[in-house]
């Protein structure tokens, strides 16, 4: 049975781009539906080349501006850009000849930009879009209206439906396409044959990896130091790898979108303000199956139910942020260890301070942290702090901080 045909919200945004820029790139994990996306916004028969075929990929690679060639005033679509990045250069001349918008439309299973062998990065000619699996709104057709919500400090009294088991299940779900609907047990086997199809296949597209093995083992290691503070003298020395190594797979795993890193909030000049990023795994689906994490033993398992749930509300944050613009996305610890587990900054200098809890109820404890924070280290801008949990009513816990259900997030 075919996957259902979800709209996804990067619709208009890549329908606008393609109004103002020459080129317009998506990239995004290999089946998180980027050609589904495209043939959504072009209903009508359009030049449309994946550079998954062999015989193109060839024509491609021999004749870069012959492969190019398509009638003027039309949209050509490339899928797969990481195969053949000889084409960057070709399209740079074609575009740089014709200011006219909409004439490529590129996706990609990589970040083009972060390839080590890509040279020209079409720097003032492409707005570059990022596709991410879908999110829990996409697949309800809700609207993204989360940080309109939370700015503006207006939430429902309520939200039912989602406690901790459910919020578990969703994350466990993923945002895949093709494993929406598949039992748990179907869904990992989708899940690890991915994988092993990433590691055998793709990578020759990124990379000259010599080492497979490490590769597969640090993405095991990644995965479950998702959310965390990675300890990379560690992860080398279990790997037996060298730091330069280290970063450089990490980086590959990266470019790859199966990992997307979250900088620190270091506006400050507190000096015991952490410096330090962290990598969360891009979907929670995939990240249990790589772990071989069971629905029933994560339940039981606080660390394990906090590390899934925070990483699944990273992804849904970053999904409808990637909406928006003058939006800046932020973590914050320092060596007193206070920490915020995300923190979002708008164009108007106002800051919304996001704590995960993967419990039913809350307290003032679980504010002290971003209490802290607004007094101490912001105290002469607008805070807003928000605790996001699985229970069902929003609660106000003093001036501009609330206890919010997770599902606010879509509903």
């Amino acid at each position: 049975m075919a996957a259902k045909e979800y709209a996804r919200w990067q619709i208009s945004a890549v329908k606008h781009a393609l109004k103002i820029w020459r080129t317009v790139v998506i990239s995004g994990p290999r089946q998180c539906g980027k050609t589904t996306l495209v043939k959504q916004i072009f209903k009508k028969n359009v030049g449309y080349r994946t550079l998954d075929d062999a015989e193109l990929l060839n024509v491609a690679n021999s004749d870069p501006l012959g492969f190019l060639k398509h009638e003027k005033g039309t949209t050509m679509i490339i899928d797969e850009i990481q195969k053949a990045p000889i084409l960057l250069p070709a399209i740079k001349r074609i575009v740089d000849d014709n200011n006219e918008p909409g004439q490529f439309l590129i996706t990609g299973s990589a970040d083009i930009r972060s390839l080590p062998e890509v040279s020209e990065s079409l720097a003032g000619r492409v707005a570059n879009i990022r596709l991410k699996t879908f999110t829990t709104g996409e697949i309800l057709e809700k609207k993204p209206a989360f940080f309109e919500k939370a700015f503006a400090q207006n939430w429902p009294m309520q939200i039912t439906g989602y406690d901790k088991e459910a919020v578990i299940n969703l994350a466990f779900r993923g945002g895949y396409p093709e494993t929406i609907k598949l039992s748990a047990a179907d869904r990992r086997s989708w899940h690890l044959n991915y994988v092993n199809s990433l590691l055998e296949r793709d990578l020759r597209d990124i990379a000259n990896i010599k080492r497979h093995e490490v590769m597969a083992d640090l993405l095991y290691v990644l995965a479950a130091w998702s959310s965390k503070l990675m300890d990379v003298a560690g992860i080398c020395g279990k790997l037996a790898v060298s730091r330069p190594t280290l970063e450089n797979y990490v980086n590959i795993l990266v470019s790859m979108c199966l990992f997307e890193r979250l900088g620190a909030w270091v506006r400050t000049d507190y000096e015991k303000a952490g410096r330090k990023g962290k990598l969360f795994a891009a979907d929670t689906g995939l990240m249990a199956s790589i772990l071989n994490w069971r629905m029933e033993d994560v339940m039981l398992d606080s660390d394990r139910n906090g590390k899934i749930i925070e990483t699944f509300v990273f992804n849904e944050l970053a999904a409808q942020l990637g909406l928006c613009e003058g939006y800046r996305f932020y973590h914050y610890r320092d060596r007193e260890n206070r920490e915020i587990d995300f923190l979002i900054e708008n164009d108007c200098g106002i800051l919304l301070g996001v704590e995960v809890k993967a419990g039913s109820s809350v307290s003032k404890d679980n504010f002290k942290h971003m209490t802290w924070f607004k007094y101490n280290i912001v105290p002469d801008k607008d805070f807003i702090g928000v605790v996001l949990y699985t229970g069902e009513n929003v609660l106000p816990f003093g001036p501009d901080m609330y206890a919010v259900p997770v599902a606010a997030l879509w509903s």
